[in-house]
């Protein structure tokens, strides 16, 4: 065999060797790399969010000018929107007002400071369908979350409609 034949085999070995060696110690040696992300403040979900910026209009169309009173609702309380509004319901506020909005959801035993609102009690009824879009759509201090980042527009309305299904207590 000549020398530069044993010399590519010598070669073909030794690539081969450091290939094996790179491949069972790949996880085993870890590089810690400068990431920006590590350095860069970071919010929890809902947590300070960013105000709509001043003269926008949002993709859906303006849902109420503010400084304007409670919006007028736009969507007819049929069947069908109260069935969405009853779907959307057990998705995304059950979990705190329970299935019958009496405020005895799941988690509402472990909340400390403000307990769910009874949507079928008559303070709550007797708000005006603008009032209850706002509430659902701004949220309350320190109390629930906005959910204009999780419903559009028709949504909300949805549930409003929804909320006037459910009974009245006496």
């Amino acid at each position: 065999m000549s020398l530069s034949k044993r010399l590519l085999f010598m070669g073909i070995v030794a690539a081969a060797l450091l290939g094996l060696l790179v491949f069972f110690t790949y996880d085993v040696i870890k590089i810690d790399w400068l990431s920006f992300m590590e350095v860069q403040a970071s919010y929890r979900p809902m947590e300070n969010p960013l105000p709509v910026p001043a003269r926008s209009i949002p993709v859906e169309g303006a849902a109420y000018v503010p400084g304007m009173g409670a919006p007028v609702n736009p969507v007819d309380a049929d069947d069908i929107s109260a069935a969405r509004g009853a779907q959307l319901f057990s998705i995304h506020c059950a979990i705190c007002h329970g299935v019958e909005g009496r405020g005895d959801g799941v988690i509402a035993p472990y909340l400390q400071n403000i307990k769910p609102a009874n949507l079928s009690s008559s303070a709550t009824q007797t708000k005006s369908d603008g009032a209850l879009f706002l509430v659902i759509s701004s949220g309350v201090a320190q109390a629930m979350p906005p959910m204009n980042e999780n419903l559009d527009v028709r949504e909300r309305w949805d549930v409003v409609n929804f909320l006037r299904t459910l009974a009245v207590e006496e």
